[in-house]
């Protein structure tokens, strides 16, 4: 019976140190678990973070944009009344340079014909 009760207590012992075992390798898990877990909170408060640095960006981007398309029309448009301007210009100085020829040989005195 001694023979029998060595040999319970040794396989009790076995399972003592291997209970021990399991608990010790839970316990890391849990550590590196709660590692993790805190790792997660970090990155997803570092997302709303940046989810509302990404959202003021797109406003402000939105706005700038609209404004260089309000600049945008501003400059065609003037350009196209500048030209317009231009043109008017060059007829404006044909007609005068056409009317000052007119009036230079009309306020010319008369040669006399020999």
């Amino acid at each position: 019976m001694s023979q029998q009760a060595a040999a319970l207590q040794t396989y009790n012992n076995e399972l003592v140190k291997c209970i021990e075992d399991l608990c010790s390798k839970r316990e890391e898990l849990n550590g590196q678990i709660r590692q993790e877990e805190e790792e997660k909170e970090r990155l997803q408060h570092d997302i709303r973070i940046l989810s509302e640095k990404l959202s003021r960006v797109n406003d402000s981007l939105a706005k700038r944009l609209a404004a260089r398309a309000t600049f945008d029309r501003t400059i065609a448009e003037t350009e196209a009344a500048y030209a317009k301007i231009l043109e008017s210009s060059q007829s404006l100085l044909s007609v005068l340079k056409q009317e000052a020829g007119n009036l230079s040989r009309a306020t010319e005195p008369r040669r006399k014909d020999h």
